[in-house]
């Protein structure tokens, strides 16, 4: 069995990474999409692609079925860089630098290599499907509603974002909401009908207490009004404000009791003659640790005999959204890297080959006994 990456793998993610794929270039996450097609039906795969008008299309990749368990692989296509301000490709000894190479084309990269060898080593795939989203940046507000339909259908998912630093998979993500409460006073002359106003400054005021309050870092909940907007000027009572806010939990009973809060937070008037009304949502559900991932990570360290360091992370990613439908998930099985989001992003390459030879253990058991 041929394992780690061939001499081409480098030169293969060199061509992914020179594409501008910023989530709102369509033109350059589509392409994208083109090379990754090619390359996957080379193994076999059929490609199912949902078509989109704004962002990229997102592509389903579907291998043979069988009887027994299947497996679902997860990445994106997109990055935060827009054109001009990172389209950088280089590599030293130790790191290759660009846009996307640990979030995450270099963990699609780990995926497909991994893929390349099962296909080597067995003439086929079967029970392995590879879903690429184009819009995980922007908060995957297109493509959840499609990752949550897929999910069902499968019995577990891997995820290529990023490896910790000491090469850590992932198996919890705190859940994360966003939402906006727009507040409705009464304007009036702070000088000469200062009793006649209704202060919806003041009111927003009370709100972002009461909302603070609502934090609590010892489980790893937070509430964060990130962006307060209100009155007119200083000699007016000021008519409207709008708080924004997010949400951050690690448990399923921390959203509940923060959505039922922000309710009653929102519909309370602290200023008599305010009125409040609240937009916004879950964007993507908490990822809890479960006995189901202990078993699978227990399994999969007896097939690599090593063992696996694991993390919970404050992030998200679409993980969230595909353990929110009950899939077995972990999530971490890129390469490790850092300075994501900035321009000075780099993945070791060392941990390219770690990466690829555990999923490629992982994934030839799987194609033996379809199970874990």
């Amino acid at each position: 069995m041929t394992k780690g990456y061939t001499i081409d793998f480098f030169e293969n993610l060199k061509k992914i990474i020179s594409i501008n794929s910023y989530t709102k270039n369509k033109e350059g996450v589509d392409k994208i999409s083109d090379i990754m097609t090619k390359w996957l039906i080379d193994l076999g795969f059929k490609n199912l692609c949902y078509e989109r008008k704004e962002i990229g299309d997102h592509n389903l990749y579907l291998s043979p079925k069988t009887e027994g368990k299947k497996i679902l692989l997860l990445g994106h296509n997109d990055t935060v860089f827009p054109k001009g301000t990172f389209e950088e490709y280089r590599e030293d000894e130790e790191w290759v630098y660009g846009p996307g190479v640990c979030d995450m084309k270099g963990g699609n990269m780990v995926a497909l290599q991994s893929l390349r060898n099962i296909y080597k080593a067995n003439g086929k795939i079967e029970n392995i499907d590879f879903l690429l989203v184009s819009d995980e940046e922007t908060g995957s507000d297109d493509s959840k509603q499609l990752s949550s339909k897929l999910a069902v259908d499968y019995d577990y998912c891997f995820v290529f974002e990023a490896a910790g630093e000491n090469l850590e998979i992932v198996t919890g993500r705190k859940g994360v909401g966003t939402f906006t409460i727009d507040i409705q006073g009464k304007a009036s002359h702070a000088g000469v009908r200062y009793e006649a106003g209704i202060n919806a400054n003041l009111e927003a005021s009370y709100k972002l207490i009461a909302l603070t309050e609502l934090t609590n870092l010892e489980i790893g909940t937070t509430v964060n009004v990130g962006k307060i907007t209100g009155g007119v000027g200083a000699n007016t009572i000021s008519p409207t404000a709008k708080l924004l806010l997010e949400l951050r939990y690690k448990q399923n009973s921390e959203r509940d009791r923060l959505l039922k809060a922000l309710e009653e937070i929102s519909n309370t008037s602290y200023v008599n003659g305010t009125k409040s009304t609240l937009s916004g949502l879950i964007q993507r559900d908490v990822m809890e640790a479960n006995e189901k991932q202990h078993k699978l990570i227990e399994k999969i360290e007896e097939l690599s005999k090593e063992k696996l360091l694991t993390e919970q992370r404050g992030g998200v990613s679409d993980a969230n959204i595909v353990a929110s439908q009950g899939v077995t998930t972990l999530d971490g099985f890129g390469p490790f890297g850092d300075g994501d989001h900035t321009i000075h992003e780099r993945a070791l390459k060392s941990s390219f080959k770690q990466r690829i030879d555990l999923m490629t253990n992982i994934l030839m058991y799987h194609q033996e006994f379809k199970q874990f």
